[in-house]
């Protein structure tokens, strides 16, 4: 189905593309379409559980005018009673477009190789895309209001494992000409590889791979940080807490980064753990509306894909 544009990865989305959405998500925030999506029908579909994706989502395509319908677990049977692709090929003779949020991130490729219609990554364990552009959003809101050039040089940390998030984030940047600086503990760090790819696609910023958090944080414009244990390692818990224990984003470290420094948690937070309450709390804390941004950021995504 190749010429169907899916919204996998961030690095898989042209830089043009992303920047129309962020654009979109702009000016649909200051001037709603509500019939833009008339007559058009999303369905999401959910492996993992769901707080901001599933709201966002679903009221972003009602904002626009569009119809939503949701299932989950058992009820979707995705490669147990079904496999993807054949899951795929009934549901996009019958809608518009699918987001799912799943456990495998091959899941979404299987989808897409036969879909008929977009597919929307709305959580892998390799990328979270959806998540990116409301970050990228919320820097943007924080350093240049309504101009998406205007976050060009801006420097993101993130401090924690190198996760779909971090990858994202990571890709968004690239995209976008901020830096990116990415700050692990040994064995959890983001793929080399990965970081090549990234930076050899990047329009202008550059990518560091660090161990210490205050090298990190020295130039930050925004401070990112996720949980350190997410869904499906808590067996690994014990391990990982002891792994992250000099990564959590406290004031101590906080300090350390320009007075401008805002930060970011892209949610569920383990409050105490990976983030104190007087940051995520504090005057520097951008946490909430960017999860707000979600909702701007998925109206973007989907007048991009539908509109």
């Amino acid at each position: 189905m190749g010429n169907v544009r899916h919204f996998l990865t961030i690095a898989e989305t042209p830089a043009e593309a992303v920047v129309r959405m962020l654009d979109r998500a702009i000016a649909l925030r200051a001037r709603p379409q509500p019939t833009l999506l008339a007559g058009k029908t999303l369905l999401c579909l959910f492996q993992k559980s769901s707080l901001r994706t599933r709201i966002s989502f679903e009221q972003a395509m009602r904002s626009l005018g569009g119809d939503v319908m949701s299932m989950s677990g058992p009820e979707v049977g995705i490669g147990g009673r079904e496999s993807p692709q054949d899951i795929a090929r009934v549901v996009s003779s019958m809608v518009d477009a699918v987001m799912a949020r799943v456990t495998d991130h091959q899941t979404l490729e299987q989808f897409a190789s036969v879909s008929g219609v977009p597919i929307i990554n709305g959580l892998s364990d390799y990328a979270h895309p959806a998540q990116a552009l409301a970050d990228a959003l919320t820097v943007i809101d924080e350093f240049s209001p309504g101009k998406v050039s205007g976050v060009n040089g801006r420097t993101i940390a993130f401090v924690g494992d190198g996760n779909n998030v971090a990858r994202s984030l990571g890709a968004i940047c690239a995209k976008l000409g901020m830096n990116f600086a990415v700050c692990s503990p040994p064995g959890y760090e983001l793929e080399q590889d990965w970081v090549a790819r990234t930076q050899a696609a990047a329009a202008g910023g550059k990518i560091e791979v660090l161990s210490d958090p205050v090298e990190a944080v020295l130039h930050a414009d925004a401070i990112y940080c996720d949980t350190f244990i997410s869904m499906g390692q808590e067996a690994e818990r014990t391990e990982r807490l002891a792994a992250f224990k000099k990564y959590q984003i406290n004031s101590e470290l906080v300090e350390q980064a320009p007075r401008h420094a805002i930060v970011l948690h892209c949610l569920p937070a383990t409050r105490g753990v990976e983030i104190t309450d007087d940051i995520m709390d504090g005057p520097r804390s951008r946490v909430f509306p960017q999860a707000r941004n979600r909702l701007d950021a998925q109206m973007g995504l989907l007048a991009e894909l539908l509109g």
